[in-house]
């Protein structure tokens, strides 16, 4: 049955409304509220509300524990992770990340923040026969991690403090801080330097470095980490790679914004 122009300028309008909606959620850095969507959006205040009532309804958004602001739900990171995932865009990333494993010779990793656990994204894997064994998919802890305790130090305050009010910070190893008063003081010299380190934290005889890689609007998005053996290496040597981890790190960022 034919469609006349009015209905379908109305499916257009709706569309493009409920995509506005989703962008300036997703892109939000602490959460929006509707009242600031009603001041940021060209959208009628009854249109609004209908429209994030039916985005929650399907989980593409969610509220925050106070109900005040709202966040992307578990369904819309679902479909940003399966983008990520595609081959066709995950192959420049691997072959800047293959190109970095060769120059130091040690295992180096992608990682994204999910929920309250770094996930491996991408890794390349050293030749040595000593190596840790962590796949693309595993999960990680956020607080004795170099990529984790990155994530923690550059998001914003409150969700930082959102986070570590829920996380257990579990001793993995004699050197992992279990105190969050000796957390935050870490954390906030790996503010300053957008540079963090895991000096046998998470796993004993372990060590890595990890820097961030931003997005448009100058926000962490993902991390690009290396880790060794301590039998080959201290934190000081994996520091010597911290330029060239940078310059990689800016590649790989426009990766993420094709």
């Amino acid at each position: 049955m034919p469609t006349n122009d009015s209905s379908r300028n109305t499916t257009n309008s709706t569309l493009q409304r409920g995509l506005m909606l989703l962008e300036s959620i997703a892109t939000a850095v602490h959460g929006v509220s509707a009242a600031d969507l009603e001041r940021q959006l060209d959208i009628p205040k009854p249109t609004l509300h209908r429209l994030l009532k039916q985005l929650e309804e399907q989980d593409l958004i969610v509220r925050d524990p106070e109900g005040r602001h709202l966040l992307p739900g578990d369904r819309l990171h679902q479909m940003a992770m399966g983008v990520l995932a595609n081959e066709s865009l995950k192959a420049p990333r691997r072959m800047l990340l293959k190109r970095l494993a060769e120059d130091v010779n040690e295992t180096c990793n992608l990682t994204l923040l999910e929920g309250h656990e770094v996930l491996y994204y991408e890794r390349v894997e050293t030749n040595w026969p000593v190596r840790i064994q962590l796949p693309p998919g595993s999960r990680i802890p956020l607080h004795c991690t170099a990529s984790g305790k990155l994530f923690l130090a550059l998001m914003g305050a409150n969700q930082r403090r959102q986070l570590l009010k829920h996380l257990p910070l579990e001793a993995y190893t004699p050197y992992t801080a279990t105190d969050a008063d000796e957390l935050e003081r870490r954390l906030e010299n790996i503010a300053a330097n957008e540079l963090s380190t895991d000096n046998e934290e998470f796993i004993q005889g372990m060590v890595a470095i990890a820097v961030p890689i931003y997005d448009t609007a100058g926000r962490i998005q993902a991390t690009l980490a290396i880790h060794a053996p301590r039998l080959r290496h201290t934190i000081d040597s994996l520091m010597e790679w911290a330029p060239l981890m940078r310059r990689i790190a800016g590649q790989l960022q426009e990766t993420f914004q094709r």
